[in-house]
């Protein structure tokens, strides 16, 4: 199996790279956008690989960072998401945003994505749910409009041992009926609202 390839960018299209390696063999690889920004501009790079070997084709796919291909591995094993509609998703969403959107349930934004209608984005949500965790940044993308007291209603209602997830959902409703509550407030609403 092929881990990553390593070596001069020969070819570059938002769709594809083509490496060459030390040794003078060059490989095709399909590529997703946050990928082409990544590897934009330079003269030689390093993609993480993941391969599909079929009867009929032996494709590659080349990721920029180790999460994305993770997160597309994750995307073909859901029923009814082949490899051309995760890079779709991945160049839609990236990374961490793909992941609150997924641990969010939030079905309205992947169904804004090509090719992917209702019964397809239930299914990556109800599959993936509980195997994608964001990174910390995922608070950031859940809630654009969190301030100061947003992050300290959310750290009360943790330590008062309630969960992290439904704590920012109950939250991000408050605050964005209400910009201005205050802390207090919003920790006695949120707790009546889990």
């Amino acid at each position: 199996m092929i881990e990553y390839v390593k070596g001069q960018l020969a070819v570059l299209t938002p769709a594809s790279a083509v490496i060459e390696t030390a040794g003078g063999v060059a490989y095709y690889l399909n590529i997703s956008l946050p990928t082409y920004s990544t590897l934009e501009g330079r003269g030689d790079g390093r993609l993480y690989v993941h391969e599909s070997i079929r009867d009929d084709a032996w494709v590659l796919y080349g990721f920029a960072e180790e999460r994305e291909r993770e997160l597309f591995r994750s995307l073909i094993g859901v029923s009814g998401v082949g490899a051309a509609t995760a890079l779709i998703i991945l160049s839609s969403l990236q990374g961490d945003e793909l992941a609150a959107v997924i641990s969010s349930g939030d079905v309205k934004r992947l169904k804004s994505i090509k090719g992917i209608g209702a019964k397809t984005a239930e299914r990556i949500i109800v599959d993936l749910r509980d195997k994608i965790k964001g990174t910390s940044d995922t608070l950031f993308i859940q809630t654009p409009s969190h301030s100061e007291a947003f992050d300290e209603a959310l750290a009360a209602l943790h330590m008062l041992g309630f969960d992290k997830k439904q704590s920012e959902k109950a939250l991000t409703a408050l605050f964005k009926a209400d910009p201005a509550i205050k802390v207090e407030v919003a920790i006695k609403k949120a707790l009546s609202m889990m």
